[in-house]
């Protein structure tokens, strides 16, 4: 059953801050400067062990991934919230929770095809109604026995793509069918994943230490991208005007990956996740699975 939420939403008095989170400023920001909780235009709470967050433009919301428990517990109580995206409220804390047949987990990483919002869960991907948070799909990727499936990215042609961190492997769905699409242990344990538009090529970054981000196209080797090599822990990654960000456990930053090097631009309060991208208003939303909140920093505009 659905039920409405309203949330403590923490405006900042910081620049980019304002009476209403719909209408943060662009000018006076700079990417030479690195934001930090100062700078953080709002802090949504409210949320349990909120993993994943992805900005549907349609509706202008935010659907939020949460634990609600251990990632990896088959425990059929995680849940998916939806959030204004123009006030930051919680409109609907579990607005989608999959069905008793087949309950969500512990979702992850999400994605959207047109009507249908993908989530990745502990057994394979769920897909929702994003209007109505209806279950209307599941692929099963048990049969792979994965170790970890974690973030959704859609390829050309409406392809999905699924990280499998747990055996450095990137599964492929076209339609209700799975296959094995790439498995490489020098992929260092892919954890996000996106597809570039401007460079025509998915990009992966890894959770172990020591390996590099990657390239890949579709049945090609993946290649060595950006920095020689990462401290790893590597988690969300959205493109930005033809950069990336990039979320960093390791040391607690949104990264900026422009060409081979990269920086920090957000030092945040704790270990980042999937991050979201509102492509409207040039923010970003940053969940934290330990803190049980969503925090939201404003962009600087566009190059």
């Amino acid at each position: 059953m659905h039920y409405r939420m309203l949330t403590t939403v923490l405006l900042t008095t910081a620049a980019g801050a304002c009476s209403g989170l719909g209408e943060a400023p662009l000018d006076g920001l700079d990417w030479d400067v690195v934001q930090d909780s100062t700078h953080r235009i709002a802090s949504v709470a409210g949320f349990s062990g909120p993993e994943a967050v992805r900005y549907d433009p349609d509706g202008d919301v935010w659907f939020v991934s949460n634990f609600n428990g251990s990632g990896g517990d088959r425990d059929a109580n995680g849940f998916i919230s939806r959030v204004s995206a123009e006030t930051g409220v919680i409109e609907d804390l579990r607005f989608a929770v999959g069905t008793a047949e087949r309950p969500l987990h512990a979702p992850r990483g999400m994605n959207i095809v047109g009507d249908t919002l993908w989530v990745a869960d502990a057994d394979g991907i769920h897909g929702f109604n994003r209007v109505s948070g209806a279950s209307v799909a599941f692929v099963d990727l048990s049969s792979f026995e994965p170790g970890f499936l974690n973030d959704v990215a859609v390829g050309p042609a409406g392809a999905l793509y699924v990280t499998d961190t747990g055996k450095s492997s990137v599964y492929r769905v076209v339609g209700r069918e799975a296959s094995l699409a790439l498995s490489d242990s020098l992929l260092g344990n892919p954890n996000g994943i996106t597809w570039d538009e401007g460079r025509q090529v998915m990009i992966l970054v890894p959770w172990d230490a020591g390996f590099r981000i990657n390239t890949w196209k579709t049945g090609e080797s993946a290649q060595g991208f950006g920095p020689e090599t990462t401290p790893g822990r590597m988690d969300g990654i959205e493109p930005i005007d033809g950069r990336l960000l990039v979320a960093s456990q390791s040391d607690s930053t949104i990264l900026l990956l422009d060409g081979s090097a990269s920086r920090p631009v957000i030092r945040v309060s704790g270990r980042p996740a999937d991050i979201g991208l509102d492509t409207r208003r040039r923010r970003v939303a940053v969940p934290y699975i330990a803190l049980d909140r969503v925090d939201i920093w404003q962009l600087p505009p566009g190059s």
